[in-house]
């Protein structure tokens, strides 16, 4: 079961900003060769994770407003919300180790 949702600009904030557990956002597109290459990872990092953060991705060609509003440069971007805080940046296909450390050492502290 895909438990990786698409948001657009119009649910960013319910989606994101209001949810009751931190949020992985995906930041991507479809022509976005490291986009893609990341894509099975984020996936595998919803299914390993879904008891304690929610994953979403958005589409920056169809949804600029909250990649401009983040100043989402470069693709793809992963950013780990809590309350409706951005806590941390990732830019560029990073391994699953990468993703997994960062999420880990969040989730400690909480």
């Amino acid at each position: 079961m895909l438990k990786v949702s698409q948001i657009e600009d119009s649910a960013f904030e319910q989606e994101v900003l209001k949810s009751n557990k931190p949020v992985l956002v995906d930041f991507w597109a479809p022509w976005c060769g490291p986009c893609r290459m990341v894509a099975t990872t984020v996936d595998q990092i919803a299914n390993d994770y879904d008891q304690s953060i929610k994953v979403v991705k958005v589409n920056t060609d169809e949804n600029p407003s909250t990649a401009t509003f983040y100043g989402i440069r470069s693709i793809p971007t992963l950013m780990i919300f809590d309350k409706g805080e951005k806590i941390d940046t990732i830019i560029g296909a990073v391994p699953k180790s990468t993703l997994e450390n960062k999420i880990q050492n969040y989730l400690n502290k909480i």
